[in-house]
């Protein structure tokens, strides 16, 4: 059997393969999500993600098709800040979605209620570019689907969200 003679701990931080994901000041950094959970409420936890994308598609984690989980028998609480901007910079779309989701024992998604305030809207005339909820994903999963029209040029869309999961069962 195993036994901690003293805590963890590290001078410099923490790194995984030589990247620091805990630096001496207690800052966390380099990581992909983050998840926050109060230990005297096990059934919720706070996790944040950052999303990427190109013109009309699924925003993603990694850049192909690793999208956002939603735990079976769960509400869930979202709040995703877009923002989509042309290739020279003088054309910007932004939005802020606040989501309540319920996603039941198979997975199957629904949107209880949804808030969009739009930020910005500066895209070029005859153009039209757009962030919307998929309500139709697949099980378990959020998505964001941008699209953009009038234009062939690459927007490039990032979103930053938050999940609040409630287990509900």
């Amino acid at each position: 059997m195993a036994v901690n003679k003293k805590a963890l701990s590290s001078v410099g931080g923490f790194a995984v393969n030589e990247t620091t994901v805990v630096n001496e000041l207690r800052d966390a950094q380099n990581i992909n999500t983050l998840e926050i959970q109060n230990s005297n409420f096990s059934e919720s936890s706070k996790k944040s993600y950052i999303l990427k994308g190109t013109s009309t598609t699924t925003l993603t984690l990694d850049g192909s098709s690793a999208v956002i989980p939603l735990t079976s028998n769960t509400i869930n609480f979202v709040t995703a800040r877009i923002i989509g901007v042309n290739p020279d910079g003088s054309g910007h779309y932004s939005t802020k979605i606040e989501s309540v989701i319920s996603c039941s024992s198979v997975g199957a998604i629904s949107i209880l209620s949804n808030l969009e305030t739009i930020i910005k809207d500066s895209v070029p005339s005859g153009q039209t570019w757009t962030a919307i909820i998929n309500s139709s994903a697949a099980a378990n999963r959020y998505e964001i689907v941008t699209t953009r029209t009038g234009t062939t040029a690459a927007i490039r869309w990032f979103a930053h969200v938050d999940v609040v999961k409630v287990l509900w069962v």
